[in-house]
């Protein structure tokens, strides 16, 4: 059986180079594109490492593809996937050297994720029908996840950004309505959260910068016609006083589309597509504020969070619904000026607006938080929660080894596997940090054989630890898709049996 180790080795080396990514002491990457202007991303996120990787392995492709599903789903614990299915492949490598079927390896690595899952269900925690208690939950969740990201030195500032911004959603795992806006300068310390929209752009010469009860109007639409554009078209005239008349009646027309955009009854006309001297006049006239060239996922987040929709034609002002909102001003965030909606009509809308020293740090800053606020809308809408710290992994082993025990047959090994498999994860974060994992290890498993034990690793001092005092929690939903995503992902791979390349399917000759 030659075929197995290709796909092994090439997954197993995925995982090592994210293994050391993993836990609070974890290390960052710098990825370096090959590409023309060699742009450098510092990341320690798991899955922009491995999507950014040039990979040739189809296994190590199946890796890949697990931790960008683990970043859609729930936005965390994408290096803990890739590492627990490579250790799983690490252990079943050793059993089909022993001569087990890889198809015994999988039932009992099936029969295993089953029982680690449930092991954890019974540990899990729900508080919330006590909102004060959730809430420090959630704090915990996010200090958690942020503990092993860039913002780890003020994370329980960044904690508490991210708790109110996701709480201020209610319940939606819609993340479109928290814009982060990225302004290099300051330091991290200087993010902060603003309840309302704001617009990266410069308000219009010549009109108001401020507007109360604001009613808005999205639009995507040209503003440009007040010249002569007849492509292709000769137009011949006698005289020049001719073309001067073409052009007052191409400024006629505009000013109707003006008057018409003004009928609707609206203070702020914010457009996507740029607005002519001559419109802007016209509106700066009528007393409207006019935004011109607003990129488009401001504009859609726009409409969005102030209720309105983006109209591309004005004729009938009854059926077009506009936004509102209470405020409109000028802010300056570090030299930028930028527009503030404020008391918008949905409330869950918020700004996260993050300064840091560089574009990189900025980078890295974003994904770090956007993690956060993924995880944490997944705990609001499932709300059990359970420790972190190597925890649960020292959970799910011990009841899977008691599995194991139990059952004939050499399904056994495999379930055995599993569970040394698991214990990988605690082992890496120890590692990481620098400490001696297996003396580590031996202590958390024994302590683990006692009723209800909570302790974990605790990576800050060196040693064991109570993870319910420490406040170190995780997301129930985050862990149970890490076990089962590693599992199937492993299964996938154990059933190959060699690595076939095809040829490039050919075009049939049409006669």
């Amino acid at each position: 059986c030659n075929g197995l180790p290709a796909s092994f080795v090439g997954a197993m080396a995925i995982a090592d180079l994210v293994k050391s990514t993993l836990g609070p002491k974890g290390m960052d990457k710098i990825l370096q594109s090959t590409g023309r202007g060699r742009s450098v991303t510092v990341t320690n996120d798991g899955a922009t490492i491995l999507k950014s990787l040039h990979i040739d392995n189809p296994a190590a492709k199946v890796l890949v593809d697990i931790s960008k599903v683990q970043d859609d789903e729930v936005g965390d614990g994408t290096t803990s996937v890739v590492v627990l299915a490579g250790e799983l492949l690490r252990e079943a490598e050793k059993l089909v050297n022993m001569k087990i079927h890889p198809m015994t390896i999988i039932a009992g690595y099936r029969m295993a994720a089953e029982c680690a899952r449930n092991a954890l269900l019974q540990k899990t925690m729900d508080n919330k029908d006590n909102t004060d208690k959730f809430r420090s939950d959630l704090m915990n969740i996010a200090m958690t996840t942020l503990s092993s990201k860039i913002l780890s030195q003020d994370k329980e500032y960044f904690a508490e950004l991210a708790v109110d911004a996701v709480l201020r959603l209610k319940g939606s795992t819609n993340l479109e309505s928290i814009q982060i806006l990225k302004k290099p300068g300051g330091s991290l310390k200087d993010s902060f959260l603003d309840e309302g929209f704001i617009l990266d752009k410069k308000i219009g010469l010549g009109q108001p910068k401020r507007i109360e009860n604001a009613n808005i109007l999205v639009a995507n639409t040209a503003m440009d016609t007040d010249k002569v554009k007849i492509y292709g078209a000769r137009v011949r005239v006698d005289s020049m006083s001719k073309v001067a008349d073409i052009e007052a009646a191409e400024k006629q027309k505009m000013r109707e589309k003006v008057e018409k955009i003004i009928g609707h009854g609206i203070n702020c006309f914010v457009n996507r597509q740029l607005i002519y001297n001559f419109p802007e006049e016209l509106f700066a006239d009528a007393g409207i504020l006019a935004v011109e060239h607003a990129d488009f996922e401001g504009i859609e987040r726009l409409a969005l969070v102030t209720g309105g929709d983006i109209a591309s034609t004005f004729d009938n002002p009854e059926s077009v619904k506009l936004g509102h909102c209470k405020l409109i001003e000028e802010i300056m965030i570090g030299e930028d000026r930028l527009i503030h909606f404020s008391g918008v009509a949905m409330g869950q809308a918020c700004t996260i607006v993050l300064r840091g020293a560089s574009e990189h740090v900025l980078d890295e800053a974003e994904r770090s938080l956007h993690d956060a606020l993924c995880v944490l809308s997944q705990t609001v809408n499932d709300t059990r929660v359970i420790f972190g710290g190597g925890w649960p992994e020292m959970v799910m082993s011990k009841e899977v080894d008691e599995l194991a025990r139990r059952t004939p047959g050499k399904k056994s090994h495999a379930i055995d596997a599993f569970s040394r498999a698991l214990q990988a994860i605690p082992t890496i974060i120890a590692d990481n940090a620098g400490l001696d994992s297996a003396e580590l290890i031996s202590q958390l498993r024994a302590e683990h054989h006692k009723e209800n034990s909570t302790v974990g690793i605790d990576v800050i001092s060196g040693g064991l630890g109570d993870m319910q005092k420490r406040g170190i929690c995780e997301a129930f939903k985050v862990k149970q898709a890490i076990v089962l995503s590693a599992t199937e992902a492993a299964e996938m791979i154990l059933r190959v049996d060699e690595i076939i390349t095809c040829a490039p399917r050919r075009r049939e000759d049409r006669m």
